[in-house]
C-alpha cells in the first residue's frame, strides 16, 4: 500500500514560490494500480518522484506498507522500489541478464539465485531465456528492451512499484502487446504500482483507480468506470474527452452482457427452435457442433412456417468473440460485419451466449455508482 498524506512540493524562493505538488492526499490499495494523469505541468511526475525520493518533499507523509519512508535512507528506500522510466536506462556495456540481476547483486542474492530470477522474469514477457539473456541491448528491438527495463524493475521483488510513461515511446502495436503481458503478470505479481501518463485510453486500459491533476492539485480519485460515468467536474469531463462513455466499453467484458439463445444441432426441427427462441426472448438461433462450437445461425423470424430442419436454413456464423473480451472488440467486429449480434465463445470454443447491439447500449446507458473510492 501506498499512502499520501498532505504531500506537498514547493520550488524556488519564498518571493517566487512555485507549487509544483499541493497537498496531495491519496492511497494505492496493496496490488492495485493507479495512474496519473493529467496535462503537462500538472505535477503527476513530482508526486511520483517524492515516492523514491529522486524530488524531496517540502512536506507531507508517505507510508509504503503502513512505514513512514522518512525514516529510511535514500539508498534503503530505493532498493524496495521497483523503478520503469520510459528512456528505460539499460546498461549498454551489459547482457540483459547482468542487467536483470543489477539490483539483487546489490542486494547480496547469489549468482545462482540472480540469474534463476532473471530466466523466470524473462519468461513472463514471452522471451525465450536461452535467446535473449545473453544479448546487449543494443541487440534488441525497442519493445524488447521495454520488457527487459519493467522485468528488471521486478528482479528483486520489490513490494512496490514505479512507472513513468513506461509505454510512450513504444509503436502503438507494440505498446498494446506489452500493456497486456504487464497486466498478465500483474495479475500474477499483485504489485502495488504508481503509473504515470498522459494516455487516457492507457489509463482506462490499466489502472484500478486513475488520479486526474491540474495545477498541482487532484481534481479527481476514482476508478476508470466512475471517472467516464461520474466527471466530478468540467475540467474533467473535458480531459477524458467527448467520447468517454465510448471508452467505457474497455471496461466491460462481453460475458457481462452476454445473453442467452438456443445453442441446438442442426438436426433440429424449425418450429422446436422457434418455440426455444421465442422462450428465451432471443433474435436468433445457433447451430452448433456435437462440441457445442458455434458453426451457423438462423434468425428468428426465418423459423416461421419452415419446414425440415435447422442445417437447410442456417447461415455460416461470421465471427464468434471470446466471451472474457471487452464490449469495445465486439462492437467493432460488429460494425465491420454488419451484425446487431455477436456469439461469444469461452476458453475452449463453446458457445457462451450472444451480444447484442441493445445489450451494449443498456451497458453503456447504466450509470457507474455514485459513491467515489476512498
Amino acid at each position: 500500500m501506498i499512502q499520501l498524506e498532505d504531500l506537498t512540493k514547493t520550488f524556488g524562493a519564498a518571493n517566487r514560490l512555485v507549487v509544483a505538488a499541493d497537498r496531495i492526499n491519496m492511497t494505492v490499495p496493496s496490488g492495485e494500480i493507479c495512474v496519473l494523469l493529467g496535462p503537462s505541468g500538472c505535477g503527476k511526475t513530482t508526486t511520483l518522484k517524492m515516492v523514491n525520493r529522486l524530488v524531496r518533499p517540502t512536506s507531507g507523509r508517505i507510508l509504503i506498507n503502513g512505514e513512514d519512508t522518512s525514516g529510511l535512507d535514500d539508498i534503503a528506500l530505493r532498493r524496495q522500489i521497483g523503478y520503469v522510466i520510459q528512456q528505460i536506462g539499460l546498461f549498454p556495456n551489459m547482457t540483459v541478464e547482468e542487467n536483470i540481476c543489477v539490483v539483487p547483486r546489490m542486494l547480496g542474492w547469489d549468482a545462482g539465485r540472480a540469474k534463476a530470477r532473471a530466466a523466470e522474469l524473462i519468461d513472463l514477457v514471452g522471451l525465450d531465456p536461452h535467446q535473449f539473456l545473453r544479448r546487449y541491448p543494443k541487440e534488441l528491438s525497442g519493445g524488447q528492451q521495454q520488457r527487459i527495463g519493467v522485468i528488471r524493475a521486478l528482479a528483486a521483488d520489490p513490494p512496490v512499484m514505479l512507472m513513468d510513461e513506461p509505454f510512450g515511446a513504444i509503436d502503438p502495436i507494440n505498446r498494446e502487446i506489452i500493456q497486456n503481458e504487464f497486466l498478465k503478470m500483474q495479475a500474477e505479481l499483485k504489485k502495488t504500482i504508481m503509473f504515470v501518463s498522459h494516455d487516457i485510453d492507457e489509463a482506462v486500459k490499466m489502472a484500478d483507480k486513475i488520479a486526474i491533476f491540474r495545477g498541482g492539485r487532484i481534481e479527481q480519485y476514482d476508478t476508470p468506470d466512475r471517472i467516464l460515468a461520474r466527471p466530478a467536474n468540467d475540467f474533467v469531463a473535458n480531459f477524458v474527452g467527448a467520447d468517454r462513455t465510448l471508452k467505457r466499453l474497455r471496461l466491460i467484458d462481453a460475458r457481462q452482457v452476454a445473453q442467452d439463445a438456443p445453442a441446438l444441432p442442426a438436426e433440429t426441427a424449425p418450429q422446436e427452435a422457434a418455440r426455444l427462441a421465442l422462450a428465451a426472448g432471443a433474435p436468433v438461433v445457433v447451430v452448433v457442433d456435437a462440441a457445442r462450437r458455434p458453426v451457423g445461425y438462423v434468425p428468428a423470424e426465418a423459423l416461421a412456417g419452415a419446414r425440415g430442419t435447422l442445417s437447410g436454413l442456417a447461415q455460416p456464423m461470421p465471427v464468434t468473440m471470446p466471451a472474457q473480451c471487452d464490449l469495445r472488440a465486439v462492437v467493432s467486429e460488429m460494425f465491420t460485419h454488419d451484425m446487431r449480434w455477436l456469439a461469444c465463445t469461452d476458453a475452449e470454443g463453446r458457445f457462451a451466449g450472444i451480444v447484442t447491439q441493445r445489450a451494449v447500449t443498456a451497458a453503456l446507458s447504466e450509470a457507474a455508482p455514485a459513491v467515489a473510492a476512498q
